[in-house]
């Protein structure tokens, strides 16, 4: 089953339990919304937020926004209540926190089938433990289905880090071996994967500076905490008009009557394969989609 590619460079988590938050996600630039009942949400507010979420995601207005969820595991003691209201919310996706292994993918497939969710549901598997790195290959492997694929992984880099005392520095030098790995796991099953959130909302150079590390692992974008971090977010995980015009030059020279059935040309002194039109292809179609989306996104 092929998805539709999307742009999903900025993801923005708001806390479900603020209702002017969730009003305000059907004015901002973000690629998509992660309304969270997890970690922004207090145990004595769960129950109201998820009532909250759900009911404005019924409601729409949220224009091209990718609209996803995030519920609590279903370890948790709020899992199963927030998988039965989320699973017909008319949700694009759900985020699901502590993925650990394929069994755990299978589960949240059973809760969401329990649920009468539509197939075409998303999941979101949130990468944020030891044993999810350990196995987010097997992960990513389980993740192509007919019925609720699993669209992306996300990485979850302060559970990691709390987890596993690593560090969180400038470089994220203990964490690089981690990322590139998960990045390796969704490329090999054909998977998006989102960066970890930058922590310091106040801080846009050092914002700037992992957006660009994360693009340069292969990441398609990054998780957010405040809507002034997606502007950023948003540049420099998108193509630039270098990059675009290459991309469209690549296709048109293959496309051409001279270059018909061959598997290598050259182009402008350079070598150009097969695997770069299906790398010009992929720029393209990511930016036909923001261009697209506009400012209804």
């Amino acid at each position: 089953m092929t998805e539709k590619i999307r742009p999903r460079r900025s993801a923005l988590y708001m806390p479900a339990s603020n209702e002017r938050a969730l009003e305000k996600a059907k004015t901002l630039g973000a690629d998509a919304v992660i309304f969270d009942l997890e970690d922004a949400v207090a145990p004595d507010a769960k129950a109201g937020a998820r009532s909250r979420a759900c009911a404005s995601v019924s409601a729409g207005g949220y224009g091209r926004r990718e609209v996803v969820i995030r519920v609590n595991s279903l370890a948790s003691v709020w899992g199963r209540e927030d998988f039965a209201a989320a699973a017909t919310s008319g949700a694009d996706a759900l985020c699901v926190p502590k993925v650990q292994s394929a069994d755990d993918v299978a589960a949240i497939r059973g809760a969401l089938e329990s649920g009468g969710a539509p197939g075409g549901l998303g999941i979101w598997v949130m990468i944020e433990t030891p044993l999810g790195i350990l196995n987010a290959g097997a992960i990513a492997a389980a993740a192509r289905a007919e019925r609720f694929p699993v669209h992306a992984l996300v990485m979850g880099t302060n559970d990691l880090a709390k987890e596993t005392r690593a560090a969180q520095t400038r470089d994220r030098l203990p964490m690089l071996a981690w990322l590139s790995g998960c990045v390796v796991a969704a490329r090999a099953h054909g998977l998006d994967i989102l960066d970890g959130v930058y922590n310091n909302f106040r801080d846009e150079e050092g914002l700037r500076h992992e957006c660009r590390q994360g693009r340069e692992l292969g990441m398609d974008g990054k998780t957010l905490i405040h809507p002034g971090q997606i502007a950023p977010c948003n540049e420099i995980f998108s193509p630039g008009a270098d990059e675009i015009a290459w991309a469209r030059k690549i296709i048109a020279a293959f496309e051409s009557e001279e270059n018909a059935g061959r598997g290598v040309i050259t182009l402008d002194g350079r070598m150009v394969e097969l695997l770069h039109l299906d790398m010009a292809r992929r720029t393209v179609a990511i930016a036909d989609a923001i261009e697209e989306a506009g400012d209804d996104i």
